[in-house]
């Protein structure tokens, strides 16, 4: 690709190609020589690109860069009103980790309506906490369980089973939740953490089937009900 313009420029126009592949090799270029005006037009384009493996290499094109500036840079994304924005930036300050970023990871990103985001703060968030805020972290992290279809539970339980002794007791707590899909996707989360290679979709259906049991009237409650 002949380059006729400016950095950002180029880049900008590269970004907008119709084909993946072109915009594919523009963000690679731009990662394999960085240039500090090129942070702008990356992270502008991580909020509308519409192809995975493009905003993958964006992510790259961006760590690349001065840590500091795409940082920072970063953050400004992520009370953007677009969702796919505050995602992108929350997967890309974890590449990053840059020092300081780590307050940026708000309760509310923590618990974001869009599952997309959320799942990219849990990840975030357990990269990026300090060691002494890992309880307070795996707190609102258990205020999420029971939420969502089975990609965002897998990916809450790792963020959990990832903080280890700190997230313990809170799991252990909402193992007995009224809620039976807090209750089950707890219990699924304790069996993760015991047994990392069993795989989640089969803790979470014996998780289920053991609460939908512990919810079930015993036979001296019905022959009680039948009198």
């Amino acid at each position: 690709m002949t380059r006729t313009h400016g950095p950002a420029a180029w880049l900008r126009g590269a970004l907008t190609a119709p084909t993946a592949s072109t915009r594919l090799q523009a963000a690679l270029a731009a990662g394999t020589d960085p240039t500090g005006e090129q942070v702008d037009v990356l992270v502008e384009r991580c909020a509308v690109e519409p192809d995975f493996f493009v905003r993958d290499m964006l992510t790259w094109a961006l760590v690349r860069h001065d840590p500091a500036a795409v940082a920072a840079r970063l953050r400004t994304e992520l009370t953007s009103d677009v969702a796919q924005a505050r995602a992108q930036a929350l997967h890309t300050l974890s590449k990053i980790r840059h020092p300081g970023t780590w307050p940026a990871i708000t309760p509310a990103l923590l618990r974001d309506r869009d599952d997309e985001v959320a799942r990219a703060a849990w990840r975030a968030a357990v990269a990026l906490a300090p060691d002494d805020a890992h309880a307070a972290l795996a707190e609102v992290l258990a205020t999420q369980l029971g939420r969502g279809g089975h990609e965002v539970q897998r990916s809450l339980s790792r963020a959990l089973v990832a903080l280890d002794d700190a997230a313990a007791d809170v799991v252990a707590r909402a193992t007995s939740d009224p809620d039976p899909g807090v209750s089950a996707h707890a219990v699924a989360t304790v069996q993760l953490a015991q047994d990392p290679d069993a795989g989640f979709d089969a803790a979470l259906a014996e998780a289920r089937r053991a609460v939908a049991l512990r919810a079930a009237p015993t036979v001296e409650d019905r022959s009680g009900a039948d009198r």
